[in-house]
């Protein structure tokens, strides 16, 4: 099993129109690739002073291939959809991990 992990900080003013977004729009796009089984979305709880919140949004894969065949094939498309939305409001990161 891999699981691919996007860390997104947010800005607090607009957190509930975001993960609303994500949860009606963006999650369902990632997941209609029919790459990913299932998925987890977590707010990260930290003392944070910079007008920021952080989510974990982790996307659970049978095989590296149906990863590498999203990051190459969708992932592009989806990633520019989502700074059009919100750019200069939010930053990510990704991290791919395997199952041991």
């Amino acid at each position: 099993m891999f699981l691919y992990n996007v860390t997104i900080g947010i800005d607090k003013d607009i957190e509930q129109e975001w993960v609303a977004w994500m949860k009606t729009e963006h999650i369902p796009d990632v997941l209609n690739t029919g790459l990913f089984l299932n998925y987890k979305m977590y707010k990260v709880l930290h003392d944070n002073d910079d007008g920021s919140i952080s989510y974990s949004v982790q996307y659970f894969a049978e095989t590296l291939e149906n990863v590498v065949q999203y990051l190459e094939k969708f992932a592009p498309a989806l990633i520019e959809k989502h700074k059009q939305k919100y750019g200069g409001r939010h930053v990510a990161f990704r991290t791919l991990l395997e199952e041991i």
